[in-house]
């Protein structure tokens, strides 16, 4: 009998060197196969019965079959005329364990490997177990654990299986040590690594891992030190080598820079040229270059960036700004040519709009303030997008303009949303500084059938206040944007478990309220509420709010109020640039039992200081009398000042007069201060906002009727605090030091709220 064998040993083969005779097979059997079917073998073996076969088409044969993958001894044998097929099957995987991981999860591990082909059930292959163990420990080194090590244990069972268990050794987290930056000369290390996201271990880079080592954030920060230098106008600024080293046990990381600063460069001039569409003295005006300034590269992009955003809100869509440098090394300075190329004025031919399964089109495109049909405006599309964000319906808002094939003056704008969830039904249980336990129930729907329009029945309980409201709001009741609201109302409010002079109120009423846009960021609204008012007084009234209430304990009032407002903010609810001012107004009308009026001024501005970073400013101040027979502000329209909406440190309403007697409790005033100055920015290691840590210092106080406002008598507070905007609501909580309190004054540093807006 001849033979003829091949086994595979690392990739290798080798044949038996015993020749084998050609013949013609007659008949192919296969021999060794528990799991494999013999059709399996016939279709990948490329003799076939009747085929001559001889030395070169052997090997050919036996590297077919060890190429599938399905065996690991492969052997040809001829039996007179038939060819006789030996094989050794891999093993199948039986089970795949992990022991010891933490920093990767199981469900991560499985991901990752099934997509290599290490699957159980599936023939098991070394080479691919170790591509394995290769990409889990590449893993592991990427969020900085360089000791980290991946061992295999292949356990053989019954039935021609094996089971493979990982076993794990993550080691300790590789952090940065140091950051040496060599060769700078005009500026402090330190400065220097304020440019850099990477930086040492510090407080929060426990939860930034900011002190993790990252090659392509390495990258990023020497593009962040040469726009750094650049903009200082050092043009010829260089790094010339990065060296990274690791400490032996594998936890420490070394990262010096090399750097020559190069010479200062200064500006001499600057020329426009091209097609100028645009007035001289407007493009001009757009351009921060500063000839006998110093060079600034940021100062150049943000040149060529303002004249192409002047000239897309004109319709040039596409237009192509270039600031070509003329530099003189000699005298070191530079000059510009800035090449204006307008191309085609853009006209945007259909606005697409997409993911709106709910709102309907005419909600979203009356927002729009690019229309189709008209020149494009860059200016218009990103204003459109600002009034869809602030219609509070969608999570996500894309808009894209492509040109449109084979028209080179045409573009679409394609506008695709992500719908939120817009109604709810709530039950809920909350908590503030100033009414104590909350109970809520509330049947909301902002988006009433895809409207826009707003139905809301809502019902408040607390240990001082009981509010039962209906509302209904038409943001579109004319074609203009004109809005019209009606709401019904019932409120108590229980003044003797609160910290405030002791009185109760009972409040029936309802009113209608219509809003009209002035312009784009101007607005004003006007209404009117018919209330009846029942008062009535405790054991503990004071004297004077005593006095009050029994000449006039129940009290019918036509209430005229409303606001004017301009709003510029990016968002409602988490802005982070723009500002509000706001005039609230409210008065009452004859025939009113009392006759008094209340007017309140807010400003608030914001500014984005960095991407993460927000610095907000509030001023606001209210002012109230009585006119006619109402001597003065009644005593249940006071104004109040302390808490987590106002000056936080100091107890809820606790600010400002107080009543007279042996136990003097806060009876609110007609005048009132709030300043207010807030850095805002995310949670470390995260970029939403919609939970943002702030730093502030808050300042107020109430004055009450005839007193001259006395700034001196402003209470301060700072502090810090997070905000969240939680599944079951407003979150707010804040820790507080006073300033300048004085004795009476009721502090309370921790203040937290749950199921109101904070402030």
């Amino acid at each position: 009998m001849k033979k003829y064998a091949a086994l595979i040993l690392l990739l290798s083969f080798s044949f038996s060197a015993v020749a084998l005779e050609p013949f013609i097979v007659t008949d192919i059997k296969v021999e060794g196969l528990q799991k494999i079917s013999p059709g399996t073998v016939f279709n990948y073996l490329p003799i076939k019965v009747g085929d001559q076969v001889d030395d070169e088409i052997a090997k050919e044969s036996v590297r077919a079959l060890f190429k599938t993958g399905f065996f690991r001894d492969v052997e040809l044998e001829q039996q007179g005329t038939v060819l006789i097929v030996k094989v050794q099957e891999r093993p199948s995987i039986a089970s795949i364990e992990f022991v010891g991981n933490r920093e990767i999860k199981d469900d991560d591990i499985r991901q990752a490997i099934n997509t290599l082909g290490l699957v159980e059930g599936r023939v098991f292959d070394q080479k691919v177990l170790d591509q394995v163990i290769q990409e889990l420990e590449q893993q592991y080194f990427a969020v900085g654990k360089y000791g980290a090590e991946v061992t295999d244990i292949i356990t053989p069972l019954e039935r021609n299986r094996v089971a493979i268990r990982l076993e794990f050794k993550e080691g300790k987290t590789a952090k940065i040590k140091q950051i040496n930056i060599v060769g700078n000369e005009n500026f402090d290390e330190e400065d220097l690594r304020d440019e850099f996201s990477l930086t040492t271990s510090a407080v929060f880079t426990f939860f930034t891992r900011k002190d993790r080592y990252s090659r392509q954030q390495l990258q990023a920060d020497l593009e962040s030190l040469r726009s750094f230098y650049q903009d200082q106008g050092y043009l010829d600024f260089k790094i010339e080598s990065t060296q990274v080293s690791i400490s032996p046990d594998k936890t420490d990381i070394f990262v010096t820079i090399n750097i020559s600063e190069g010479e200062q460069y200064t500006v001499t001039a600057y020329t426009i040229e091209g097609k100028l569409i645009l007035s001289e003295e407007l493009l001009d005006g757009a351009v921060l270059i500063e000839p006998g300034g110093v060079y600034s590269r940021r100062d150049v992009v943000r040149s060529e960036k303002a004249i192409a955003d002047l000239l897309a809100d004109e319709g040039y869509a596409f237009a192509q700004v270039n600031a070509v440098p003329d530099v003189d090394a000699v005298d070191r300075s530079v000059s510009f040519t800035i090449f204006v190329d307008p191309g085609r004025r853009v006209y945007v031919r259909r606005i697409n709009i997409s993911g709106n399964y709910v709102t309907r089109d005419e909600v979203i495109r009356r927002e729009l303030r690019q229309l189709e049909g008209g020149w494009y405006s860059a200016q218009l599309v990103q204003r459109s997008r600002v009034r869809l964000e602030r219609l509070g319906f969608f999570e996500e808002i894309k808009v894209e303009t492509p040109p449109v094939p084979g028209s080179p003056d045409q573009v679409d704008v394609n506008i695709s949303v992500k719908e939120r969830s817009t109604g709810s039904l709530l039950f809920g249980v909350g908590w503030s500084d100033a009414d104590g336990v909350l109970f809520q129930a509330a049947i909301t729907q902002k988006n009433l059938f895809g409207t826009g329009r707003e139905l809301d029945l809502t019902f408040d309980n607390s240990s001082v206040t009981d509010v039962l409201r209906l509302s209904y709001v038409n943001p579109y009741h004319t074609i203009n944007g004109v809005s019209r609201g009606f709401n019904l109302f019932r409120r108590t409010v229980d003044s003797t478990r609160a910290d405030t002079a002791d009185y109760i109120t009972e409040t029936l009423g309802g009113g209608i309220v219509y809003r009209f846009p002035l312009s784009e960021f101007n607005n004003f609204s006007l209404g009117g509420n018919l209330e009846r008012v029942d008062l009535e007084a405790t054991s503990g009234t004071p004297p004077g709010i005593r006095e009050f209430i029994e000449q006039n304990p129940s009290n019918d009032l036509l209430t005229i109020l409303g606001f004017a407002s301009r709003d510029s903010r990016d968002s409602t609810l988490f802005p982070t640039s723009g500002n509000i001012n706001r005039l609230n107004y409210e008065f009452t009308a004859p025939p009113s039992d009392l006759e008094f009026y209340k007017l309140n001024f807010a400003s608030v501005w914001y500014w984005p200081l960095s991407q993460n970073l927000t610095y907000k400013l509030r001023g606001e101040f209210g002012y109230g009398d009585g006119y006619g027979d109402t001597a003065e502000l009644p005593f249940f329209r006071n104004f109040f000042a302390g808490g987590a909406t106002s000056v936080r440190g100091y107890r809820a309403r606790s600010l400002g007069p107080k009543s007279l007697g042996d136990d003097p409790q806060p009876i609110g005033g007609s005048q009132r201060i709030l300043l207010n100055t807030e850095v805002l920015f995310p949670l470390p290691g995260t970029t939403g906002v919609d939970k943002r840590f702030v730093v502030f210092i808050d300042g107020g106080q109430v004055y009450g009727p005839g007193d001259d406002i006395d700034l001196g008598e402003l209470r301060f507070s700072a502090g810090i605090g997070f905000n969240w905007y939680s599944p079951v609501g407003p979150l707010s909580i804040s820790i507080a030091e006073p300033l300048n309190d004085k004795p009476g004054d009721d502090i309370e540093r921790v203040q937290f709220s749950l199921g109101r807006f904070f402030n």
